[in-house]
């Protein structure tokens, strides 16, 4: 029961974010706005992720309530989203967006520490619940590819409202599950962030992430401009997720026998390899679709080795805040950044050498991981919470 409980709040989370993340740039390009517009709006999206999780995750440390946290913070997610529909101006939605965002990015990490704390000594089997968050994607992203060739992107916003109502109901379902392991309790977050190989691991996955810029930001628009039609990028994006999927389901098998380090080095040379192919040959429909494809390394391989390193650095009380300080470096500093460089260098240099300055930051991101990283990581399992 708690499995299709934890599943259906992925479901619906997830199907919103492929709702925003590849169509909030083309409702912007509806309103009017251009590349540099669009790249600070998706960036002040994204930079909410720096402070959000880490306040809403010290709350639920406290007070030991995270599904409480979830409920309240997807309730004002969806009331603050409303503020779309009240204007269109620039200033309007910057103010809208920061707020919607500050409580959407204040969930999720509350939702995997509880998650990971339901399965337990289980924890490796996490990707058999978050594959379905992938479902949700694929779903959303490909009806709407093809619901956006006819009709106007400005349906975004209620089929966004929907699902934000639909996560808050489905956060209704899923109980507490909190457990801190007494021998953690008194350790500082701070002394852990310290550790070499911890603030290695969260360099690394700022980096990561902000090689996604131009990917989150322009992809759409970048393929549109290339004679793809709507129904066609959908599907594009949706390759990604369901190559994701896959991983997703052999994660579990694939955590407990390979070393964590091996894996992470994998995805972020695969990485490197996928920007560099979507900036060199936009109008090669079975490049594209390869470089789609590796969305299975640069994302699903990626987070399942973050998250499960995360939950073992970052045990007992501290795990809100870990799950939270990995949510705002990465997908918050590292997203933000990258989608505001992306929007200038869009207009500066171009969409294909802005895709090959994403290539260099993953391959930098590599480097940093094999200098920094501990070469003797075990593929030991994680640890109960």
């Amino acid at each position: 029961m708690i499995y299709w409980r934890l599943s259906t709040f992925y479901l619906f989370y997830f199907a919103a974010l492929g709702a925003l993340i590849p169509y909030w740039s083309l409702y912007l390009q509806s309103l009017g706005f251009g590349p540099v517009a669009i790249g600070e709006l998706v960036a002040i999206m994204m930079a909410t992720r720096i402070v959000a999780p880490n306040l809403w995750g010290w709350l639920a440390d406290h007070t030991g309530r995270r599904m409480t946290v979830v409920r309240i913070a997807s309730l004002l997610a969806w009331v603050a989203f409303c503020g779309v529909l009240l204007g269109r101006g620039f200033w309007w939605l910057a103010v809208v967006v920061a707020v919607f965002s500050f409580f959407w990015n204040g969930a999720l990490p509350q939702l995997e520490a509880t998650t990971l704390n339901h399965l337990g000594a289980r924890a490796h089997g996490y990707g058999r619940i978050r594959v379905w968050g992938s479902v949700g994607f694929v779903l959303s992203v490909s009806g709407l590819g093809f619901l956006f060739q006819h009709r106007s992107p400005a349906l975004l916003v209620p089929v966004a409202l929907a699902l934000l109502v639909a996560i808050w109901l489905a956060s209704l379902r899923v109980p507490e599950r909190f457990r801190a392991a007494p021998e953690a309790i008194g350790r500082p977050l701070l002394a852990v962030v310290r550790r070499p190989e911890v603030a290695t691991l969260l360099l690394v996955c700022l980096l990561m992430q902000l090689s996604h810029g131009p990917y989150y930001a322009f992809f759409t628009l970048y393929l549109e401009h290339h004679g793809y039609s709507g129904g066609m990028i959908g599907l594009l994006w949706a390759l990604g997720v369901v190559a994701e999927i896959g991983v997703f389901l052999i994660m579990p098998r694939a955590l407990p026998r390979f070393a964590p380090r091996t894996l992470l080095l994998a995805s972020l040379a695969l990485a490197a390899l996928r920007w560099l192919l979507i900036g060199a040959f936009p109008d090669h429909l079975g490049v594209i679709v390869f470089a789609q494809s590796l969305h299975a390394a640069s994302f699903g391989v990626y987070h399942s080795v973050a998250i499960d390193l995360v939950h073992r650095h970052f045990t007992g009380r501290l795990q809100g805040r870990g799950q939270a300080l990995y949510s705002s470096v990465s997908f918050g500093a590292g997203a933000s950044l990258g989608s505001l460089a992306s929007g200038y260098l869009w207009v500066g240099v171009g969409p294909s050498a802005t895709y090959y300055a994403a290539a260099a930051v993953a391959a930098l991101a590599w480097l940093v991981a094999w200098r920094g990283l501990p070469a003797a990581a075990s593929p030991a399992a994680s640890p109960a919470a």
